[in-house]
């Protein structure tokens, strides 16, 4: 009987996803990581792929009955994402602005804390390869390829060791390629699929981050 994690955790994940993004190597693709966990899958990606970290910074905007409850997000240079559901009323649209202005606040605290001596890595012109631990809804990954399509980039991938085949879907249209290892059923939660998924912790973001490997 096969265990029921596909990863033994992210490293693994990562040597996986490099391994088929190989056609890359050497071409100095920018390897965008979203934070926290991902950052680290971004950085083994990178060294395999001689490419250039940095991180995606991205935040769901929460409804104003609900703050857990997202409606859609956004990017750290301002480019919103919003669910096709949400109606246009005047009262939403208020709302949205300030939740924009919020969120747009705290992405820029976060870039500061992480690159402090940086700014972010320009996309425009670059191959660039979008990297998460493991889709579920896929809303924070879409953000994240709508934001970094206004900017230009050559060529835009999205990789993910697994994801359910619905997210998948929604995504492919916004991303020149779409690198996803496993479509499971029973798709409940990412960490279903790994056996050792510890939480990535602030410092350890900033860490990889400074080192000289990852940029």
């Amino acid at each position: 009987m096969h265990p029921p994690y596909l990863f033994a955790d992210r490293a693994e994940a990562a040597q996986a996803l490099a391994r088929h993004l190989r056609a890359y190597r050497g071409r100095k693709p920018l390897i965008l990581a979203i934070p926290r966990g991902a950052v680290p899958m971004g950085k083994v990606i990178a060294q395999q792929l001689e490419g250039e970290l940095d991180v995606v910074l991205v935040h769901k905007l929460g409804a104003p009955f609900d703050p857990e409850y997202a409606i859609g997000a956004i990017d750290e240079n301002g480019c919103v994402y919003l669910s096709p559901v949400i109606e246009g009323s005047a009262q939403m649209h208020a709302f949205i602005e300030q939740e924009k202005i919020r969120q747009l606040q705290m992405l820029e605290r976060r870039r500061n804390q992480y690159t402090p001596f940086r700014r972010q890595v320009d996309p425009h012109g670059r191959i660039v390869i979008v990297v998460d631990d493991g889709l579920a809804t896929g809303a924070t990954m879409l953000a994240a390829l709508h934001g970094i399509r206004a900017r230009g980039p050559s060529e835009l991938i999205c990789a993910v060791p697994m994801a359910p085949r619905t997210s998948l879907a929604s995504l492919s249209p916004f991303a020149d390629k779409v690198v996803c290892l496993h479509t499971p059923d029973n798709f409940n939660a990412v960490s279903q699929f790994y056996r050792d998924f510890p939480q990535i912790d602030e410092q350890e973001v900033i860490g990889i981050l400074a080192t000289p490997d990852s940029s």
